[in-house]
């Protein structure tokens, strides 16, 4: 059902959409799916009809209020689009998009605090997201996600740090440490930062170096009094000192 959409032929969707919408007529998710093509298309007026009547289907669906939202933001008729996408946060408290394109509503009505705000969820929501897929062993689609927190604030030294985690992970060193060297410099103080830069430095065989970021680390944990991470990192000094 969705395969137009995924491959980006819009017009094919509007077809197969249309003709699934006359053989169930009361098929929410089609309009859905064909709203989504008009915006595409930026036919901006027939994609908040087709979500006005999923809406009507199905009351209770974040994604057409989303979808709806998206599409008064495009034809600047900002008021209506923070109605609805408040309504798709309220639905879906978790839904991303949601808050960016409020954002984006918020920032056309003025609202500069309310646009900051929902940009910072936005950030933060990428970042965690990431945290989560690589929990889960979804390597790419954590860097996906940290990429998405980067583009939106360049200087979000936790989501570089995150980054370098993971490029560790699928073998990129030279790729970790660049990211690692981001987070340093957007935040001298980020100690997680000195961490990972260390494994990945002692992986490459620089002992002294990965040294030295073990040592900065374990200096900014003793100023904090975080003791218990404190002596995790001599612990890691002491090891590399042994070989």
């Amino acid at each position: 059902m969705h395969g137009y959409l995924i491959n980006k032929n819009y017009k094919g969707a509007i077809l197969n959409y249309t003709q699934a919408i006359k053989i169930y007529p009361n098929y929410a998710e089609a309009y859905n799916g064909r709203g989504s093509a008009y915006v595409h298309l930026k036919n901006y007026q027939k994609a908040i009809l087709d979500y006005t009547q999923a809406i009507k289907i199905y009351p209770n669906d974040a994604e057409a209020y989303r979808g709806r939202g998206s599409a008064y933001v495009h034809l600047k008729n900002y008021q209506k689009a923070v109605n609805d996408l408040n309504q798709a946060i309220k639905i879906d408290p978790d839904n991303v998009m949601a808050y960016l394109y409020r954002s984006n509503a918020r920032a056309g009505l003025r609202d500069k605090q309310g646009a900051i705000d929902d940009m910072n969820q936005v950030i933060e929501f990428s970042n965690n997201r990431g945290i989560v897929r690589y929990e889960l062993g979804d390597k790419q689609g954590a860097i996906d996600d940290y990429n998405q927190a980067i583009k939106f604030n360049p200087n979000y030294a936790e989501a570089y740090n995150n980054r370098g985690s993971v490029r560790d992970d699928l073998g990129d060193k030279q790729g970790a440490i660049q990211d690692y060297n981001l987070a340093i410099k957007i935040n001298p103080n980020l100690a997680e930062a000195y961490i990972g830069r260390g494994i990945v430095r002692s992986e490459l065989g620089d002992n002294q170096g990965a040294i030295d970021d073990y040592n900065q680390a374990a200096n900014f944990y003793l100023q904090k009094q975080d003791m218990e991470n404190y002596l995790k990192v001599l612990q890691n000094i002491s090891r590399i000192q042994g070989r």
